[in-house]
C-alpha cells in the first residue's frame, strides 16, 4: 500500500505565542505546516522544523490574504486552516482612538473573515476542508474594559456558528477553540491599550485582578492549548466549539450554571467589589 500523504495545515499568526506552539505540535505530528507571519526573514527556529514552510502575511491587507493563498494552494492540497492571528485591546472606550478600534476590527474579525473566504473556494472544490479560528474564553464572558476586544471575538464566535451551518452543505468543516488565559508575552507584545485620565483607577483595579500572579498560575501553556487545535483538527467530531485551558472551562461552566444575569453580577463583585 502507498503511503497516504501528509496533511498541511494553513497558520495566520505563527510568529508567537499559540501560533508557534501549533506549528511545533503539527510538525511533530507529521504534518506540513504552512507558517505565515509578517516578517518571515526574522524567524530562525521555525523554518528548521520538519515540514514547516514559512510564509510572509499580514492579516490587515486583503491583497496578501489572497496572494498567500493561491500560493499556499499552488504548493498542494490545504487540509485545515487556522485562523489564529489577533490581539488584545484594553481600557476605557472613550480613551481609544479610531485608529486603534479600526486596527483591532481589521486584525481579530475581518483577517479571519477574508481568509476563510480566499481558502473556501478550494475547499468547495474538493468538498471537503477544515476552518478553526481563535476565538477565545473572551467571546463567550466578559469582563471590564475590554469592551473592543470582546466585540471582535463574540462576532467571531456568531460568525462562526453561522458559517458551520453554510459550509458544512458543502462537505466543509467549521470550529473555534476558545481559550483561556496562556502564559506567553500577551500583555507585552499583542496587547494595546486605550487611555483616559478619568478611568485610570478603575482600569488599574481590573487589570491588577486580571494579572494577578495566582490567577495567571492558574493558565495554559501555549503548547496546551495547541494539542487543543490538534485535536480538533483530527477528531472527525461534529463539533463547533472547543472550550480550552481549565481556567476557561471553569469560568464558561460557572456562567452556564448561574445564568446571564447572575454571572455579570459576580463578574461586577470581582473586579470592583459591587455589582
Amino acid at each position: 500500500m502507498s503511503k497516504q500523504p501528509a496533511k498541511t495545515l494553513f497558520i495566520t499568526g505563527s510568529s508567537s505565542g499559540l501560533g508557534r506552539a501549533t506549528a511545533r505540535v503539527f510538525s511533530s505530528k507529521g504534518w506540513n505546516v504552512i507558517a505565515t507571519m509578517r516578517a518571515p526573514e526574522k524567524e530562525a527556529e521555525l523554518g528548521k522544523l520538519p515540514g514547516v514552510v514559512l510564509l510572509g502575511l499580514d492579516i490587515t491587507d486583503k491583497r496578501q490574504i489572497e496572494a498567500a493563498a493561491a500560493r499556499a494552494v499552488e504548493m498542494g492540497e490545504v487540509d485545515v486552516v487556522f485562523n489564529n492571528a489577533g490581539y488584545g485591546l484594553a481600557g476605557p472606550l472613550e480613551g481609544t482612538t479610531d485608529e486603534q478600534i479600526l486596527r483591532i476590527v481589521d486584525t481579530n474579525l475581518l483577517g479571519t473573515i477574508r481568509t476563510t473566504k480566499a481558502f473556501i473556494p478550494h475547499f468547495r472544490k474538493k468538498r471537503s476542508g477544515l476552518f478553526i479560528n481563535t476565538t477565545s474564553i473572551g467571546g463567550l464572558v466578559a469582563v471590564p474594559f475590554n469592551s473592543l476586544y470582546h466585540a471582535t471575538k463574540w462576532a467571531l464566535e456568531g460568525w462562526g456558528e453561522s458559517m458551520a451551518f453554510e459550509l458544512n452543505q458543502l462537505g466543509i468543516g467549521m470550529k473555534t477553540v476558545s481559550p483561556g488565559g496562556m502564559k506567553t508575552d500577551f500583555f507585552t507584545r499583542s496587547f494595546d491599550v486605550g487611555r483616559h485620565a478619568d478611568y485610570d483607577a478603575l482600569v488599574s483595579k481590573v487589570m491588577g485582578v486580571i494579572t494577578d500572579p495566582k490567577r495567571m498560575e492558574t493558565y495554559s501553556t501555549p503548547g496546551q492549548i495547541a494539542e487543543v487545535v490538534y485535536e480538533a483538527a483530527t477528531d472527525g467530531k461534529d463539533q463547533l466549539r472547543y472550550v480550552a485551558g481549565a481556567d476557561a472551562k471553569a469560568t464558561y461552566a460557572a456562567r452556564l450554571q448561574l445564568g446571564d444575569e447572575a454571572f455579570r453580577k459576580a463578574i461586577g463583585q470581582q473586579f470592583f467589589g459591587s455589582a
